[in-house]
C-alpha cells in the first residue's frame, strides 16, 4: 500500500461531504428523518464552481451537512430523467443545446426565476423551507444551515 492511500484512509469520514441522489431520499427518510439541502448548479457557472471549491469544502459545513441533512448536488442542466416523490422529472430543452431540468425549475425558482447557484432547504416532508439564489460563503451558509434544521 502506498503512502498516499494510507493517508486517504486515515481522513476522518466527516471531512468528506456525503452526496445523495433524489431517488434515495424516500428510503433515507424512513431510516432517519432529516431536512434536505439541494445545491442547484450548472457546469458553466463560475459562482457555482467557487462554492464547490470553498464553501462546500469547509469542514464545519461538511460536518453540519453530514450530521443533520441529506445533501444533493444537482446539475440543473442534466439530461437524465429523475424519479423523485413518485414523479419522473425530465430535461426541458429551450434551444439548440440549452435547457433546464424540470426538477430544478420545480424547487429552484425564486420569484419565478431560476439562477445559479441556488440553495434549497426542504424539510423531511419534502416541503420547501428556504431558497437562496446566490453565492454563499461558509459563514453565511453555516448560519442558514443552523437556523433551518428541523421541520
Amino acid at each position: 500500500m502506498s503512502c498516499a492511500s494510507t493517508k486517504l484512509n486515515k481522513l476522518p469520514t466527516d471531512t468528506v461531504l456525503k452526496h445523495h441522489k433524489f431517488s434515495e431520499l424516500d428510503s433515507l427518510q424512513q431510516i432517519e428523518k432529516r431536512s434536505l439541502l439541494v445545491f442547484l448548479h450548472t457546469d458553466w457557472c463560475a459562482y457555482c464552481a467557487n462554492m464547490k471549491q470553498t464553501t462546500l469544502k469547509d469542514e464545519s459545513i461538511i460536518k453540519i451537512l453530514n450530521e443533520k441533512y441529506y445533501f444533493v448536488s444537482f446539475d440543473a442542466e442534466q439530461r437524465d430523467d429523475v424519479l423523485y416523490r413518485d414523479h419522473t422529472f425530465k430535461y426541458l430543452p429551450s434551444g439548440r443545446n440549452t435547457g433546464t431540468h424540470e426538477l430544478a425549475l420545480a424547487i429552484g425558482r425564486v420569484n419565478g426565476e431560476i439562477s445559479y447557484p441556488t440553495l434549497v432547504v426542504l424539510n423531511s416532508n419534502h416541503e420547501i423551507k428556504f431558497q437562496f439564489n446566490s453565492f454563499l460563503s461558509s459563514e453565511e451558509m453555516e448560519k442558514i444551515l443552523e437556523s433551518a434544521i428541523g421541520d
